[in-house]
């Protein structure tokens, strides 16, 4: 399926999610509001945090952001699209991990992200192992399970996420296609074809300057700070488009220049804008084609 078929262009229209490492320093309420004075159509919020620098610190269980969140919700009708993010690593327990996929579903999402960083090169078996619970425990709540591939983590291109996926065969587990790491991992996008397109239900957006830094703390820079607007930079997002069964967008575009330039909700306005616009062109190109 592609967006040449008939049941894309009748049928099938992409919701807009605002990814909240886009603007990592918002509260979840406050990401909320933003989204909707912007034109978003939903959230993809952190509820699970991985200590990364520059999170708002709070507490996504306790009573007054949860009343907070979901009073935002109400006002706005902002949905949420997705939650993140459920960590594989050699110790964490992921069965901690239960009670935010369930307030994640109370709140109305329908997936999950998860990710591997385990440190052993001998650890396939451990993380089909947490991956499958993490899937079982969605699946309890009607998630689905998102397996994505940063390109410095464990799993660093798409074909060790299908491998984990295929291995696990778990009826809610897919994939997860953010554009950065199709890029930064060399990801030929004929890999695509042929995979289930019920893997793939949103895909991560943003754009990036030509070059690939060798090191990860250079990966992680960009991934972290200095995304660019699709449009922007090199990514062929019609090649990866056109592979794809249709998908919703979850826009996750950190910029600390353009953060700190334009402020939270100019930025999340013109992340908007630009994709908007680079995928109307890319709808309309595959459809005449």
């Amino acid at each position: 399926m592609s967006l040449n078929d008939a049941s894309f262009q009748n049928d099938f229209t992409p919701i807009y999610s605002l990814g909240h490492l886009t603007l990592l320093g918002c509260s979840i309420p406050e990401l909320i509001y933003i989204a909707s004075r912007t034109g978003y159509d939903a959230v993809s919020p952190r509820l699970i945090t991985t200590g990364t620098g520059g999170e708002f610190s709070y507490s996504p269980v306790g009573k007054e952001i949860i009343q907070a969140t979901s009073n935002a919700l109400d006002v706005t009708g902002i949905k949420v699209n997705d939650i993140e993010l459920a960590s594989i690593s050699n110790n964490h327990d992921v069965s901690s991990y239960e009670p935010i996929i369930e307030l994640g579903a109370k709140l109305g999402a329908k997936n999950l992200i998860s990710s591997a960083w385990t440190t052993e090169k001998d650890d396939r078996n451990l993380i089909i192992d947490k991956f499958s619970f993490i899937c079982e425990i969605s699946q309890t709540y009607e998630l689905s399970v998102a397996l994505e591939f940063p390109t410095f983590s464990r799993l660093v291109n798409l074909k060790d996420a299908v491998d984990i996926v295929e291995a696990a065969n778990q009826v809610n587990g897919g994939i997860l296609i953010d554009t950065l790491y199709m890029h930064m991992s060399r990801v030929d996008s004929t890999e695509l074809e042929g995979l289930p397109p019920e893997w793939f239900k949103f895909i991560q957006v943003s754009d990036v300057a030509p070059g690939i830094p060798d090191y990860h703390e250079g990966m992680i820079d960009i991934a972290r700070s200095a995304r660019l607007y699709p449009g922007e930079g090199c990514i062929d997002f019609i090649d990866i488009i056109e592979r794809l069964p249709p998908v919703d967008y979850c826009i996750e575009l950190p910029n600390k220049n353009r953060v700190g330039e334009l402020g939270y909700e100019e930025h999340a306005r013109r992340c908007l804008q630009s994709t908007k616009k680079t995928f109307k062109n890319i709808t309309n190109k595959i459809t005449t084609s």
